[in-house]
């Protein structure tokens, strides 16, 4: 044994992964994100035979990068994900400021226009989906919701009385308030009903605590139990938090309303390739079909800037063009 090992006062640096998964954490970025950084960190050194980031640099992230771009093509989004892993790396983990990144091949970003279902179409998905998978479906089209935002809704963010959502932290962690629809309000209180008394007996069970975000959880050490902290959708088991190693009910997974929206389109029989997300193309798109100005679209969106949702006035164009074959 080790001098190093019996002495208690010598506190040893975490492994290289421990510690990016630490500033991650330290930052509060997602546990996808962290998962996503975690992966591309490991390829990133793996692609280099296992060399330690402080003995490489600019060149070979240059490397790596380009090799996904031009050997595994992956996709713009994809390429610029894994390179920002990596800085995160350096900057945050390793303390390395890094130079330009001037010679990298990038992926060309395809210019797709967004899925959108018709009126009739997103009238024929939602007929097929029930009880909770409804409500949520409803609140993408209706609300305009990401299917995260949706999944991570706590129950004092749903306003009632003023028929409105508020949602936390949003992509560019920013709050934004939307529309609360007319159709699933009285659905969703019965709903809410019941998730109460799934509260209560967690509660009775030695449960009932949820996933705080920041250091919440600290300053308000009660909050945790309290039913307007708790998810509006909650996982049907309690489960262990990968994080904390916390038992506690957390919401459901994403794949849950996926495979039941994927299902509803097939026996719609629409063959287009809808997904979650479309229901937001299409809550945009109808808006301003309606008439709606495109700021208040874009607030309701969450946009910074207006020129993302100036994609949906594209979609619309296209809409109301008329066929010259039409007119022979």
């Amino acid at each position: 044994m080790s001098h190093d090992s019996q002495n208690p006062a010598i506190v040893r640096k975490p492994k290289l992964l421990d510690a990016v998964r630490n500033a991650i954490r330290t930052k509060h970025y997602s546990m996808k994100t962290e998962e996503a950084y975690v992966h591309w960190i490991k390829r990133f050194i793996l692609f280099h035979n296992k060399r330690h980031p402080r003995e490489m640099g600019e060149k070979e992230i240059n490397q790596f990068i380009t090799h996904l771009a031009v050997n595994e093509k992956v996709s713009a989004s994809t390429q610029n994900q894994a390179l920002c892993a990596i800085v995160f790396l350096y900057k945050h983990v390793l303390k390395i400021e890094l130079g330009d990144f001037g010679n990298i091949v990038w992926a060309k970003k395809r210019e797709t226009e967004p899925v959108v279902f018709t009126k009739t179409e997103t009238k024929a998905v939602l007929a097929h989906l029930s009880d909770m998978n409804w409500i949520m479906a409803n609140l993408l089209y209706g609300a305009g919701l990401r299917l995260t935002e949706c999944l991570q809704l706590r129950v004092k963010d749903i306003d009632f009385e003023y028929n409105q959502i508020t949602v936390r932290d949003s992509k560019g962690n920013k709050d934004r308030i939307t529309v609360l629809p007319q159709v699933v309000k009285q659905p969703l209180q019965e709903h809410l009903t019941t998730v109460k008394k799934l509260h209560e007996k967690d509660l009775k069970d030695g449960f009932g605590s949820v996933y705080l975000p920041y250091a919440l959880e600290r300053k308000y050490p009660n909050a945790a139990k309290e039913f307007g902290w708790q998810f509006v959708f909650p996982a049907t088991q309690i489960s262990t938090d990968p994080r904390s190693g916390i038992r506690r009910r957390h919401h459901i997974y994403e794949t849950v309303l996926q495979k039941a929206v994927k299902q509803a389109r097939q026996k719609a029989d629409i063959t287009k390739h809808g997904s979650c997300h479309t229901f937001r193309h299409s809550f945009a798109t109808h808006l301003l079909q309606d008439g709606y100005d495109i700021r208040t679209v874009q607030e309701l969106m969450g946009h910074k800037d207006v020129k993302t949702t100036e994609i949906y006035t594209h979609v619309i164009k296209g809409m109301g063009v008329k066929s010259p074959a039409d007119n022979l």
